[in-house]
């Protein structure tokens, strides 16, 4: 049996995962969802965190529960905090998982990532240092797919999220490289794997670290947020690579 650690995508807390967590752990693995500092039951936590208190909250979390053997799961833009914890504990992960995300470069963050327009929306948007999640229409238009989600999920979901501390997307992931040895895989959802491959192929900054022959490819064709839209396909993937 596995012990995961799940990690969840902007704006969203531990209780993103409840139908992956559940056909886990009725598997008999040990499964460890994530709510961030200032995200979800924690939004009223005090002080201003970014993305350094978030790969410290991680660590310390794995340190406290004296977790081991980690397959450790990253969504959308967990991908900076879980990249910098498996660059700091990689002696307690097994694999690192990226669920429709991908490895964050040494010195970069998410933020670069972003179009110029949605960094722009972003900017104007911020409130008392956290960004509240666009709309829907405006995070399909830039790339994040909503298939799989119908006007009901999609309401239900928004009621639920909280505005994003700005530090941890504006941040720059600082790595020591401990990481790349490490099993690695990718999930891709909202991507076809003949495009994830194309992007490899040409050596793209932020997929050509997939080359290695330590990465598994998969795919689960849906949208951006398969724990919402495909959560049982999603629980058997990772049970999947835990087992690699």
């Amino acid at each position: 049996m596995s012990t995961f650690v799940l990690v969840p995508g902007f704006w969203l807390g531990a209780w993103a995962w409840d139908e992956v967590a559940a056909p886990l752990r009725a598997a008999g693995h040990a499964v460890h969802p994530v709510s961030l500092p200032g995200l979800a039951e924690r939004a009223g936590e005090p002080g201003v965190f970014g993305l350094e208190e978030h790969i410290a909250d991680l660590t310390d979390r794995l340190v406290r529960e004296d977790l081991w053997d980690v397959v450790l799961v990253a969504h959308s833009g967990a991908c900076a905090p879980v990249g910098g914890v498996a660059d700091r504990m990689p002696e307690r992960i097994r694999r690192v998982v990226y669920l429709d995300s991908g490895p964050m470069p040494d010195g970069t963050s998410v933020y670069d990532l972003w179009q110029p327009d949605f960094r722009a929306a972003a900017d104007a948007a911020v409130v008392e240092g956290r960004l509240p999640m666009p709309s829907w229409e405006f995070m399909e238009s830039h790339g994040s797919s909503l298939e799989g989600l119908d006007g009901a999920a999609l309401e239900r979901i928004r009621t639920r999220l909280t505005p994003h501390p700005v530090g941890a997307y504006r941040d720059e992931l600082r790595l020591t490289g401990a990481a790349a040895a490490l099993p690695h895989a990718l999930v891709s959802c909202s991507f076809p794997l003949d495009q994830v491959r194309e992007m490899i192929a040409a050596g793209h900054p932020y997929f050509a670290a997939m080359a290695g022959p330590n990465w598994e490819l998969r795919e689960l064709p849906t949208g951006h947020w398969p724990m919402f839209s495909r959560p049982a396909d999603t629980a058997a993937v990772l049970a999947e690579l835990a087992a690699v």
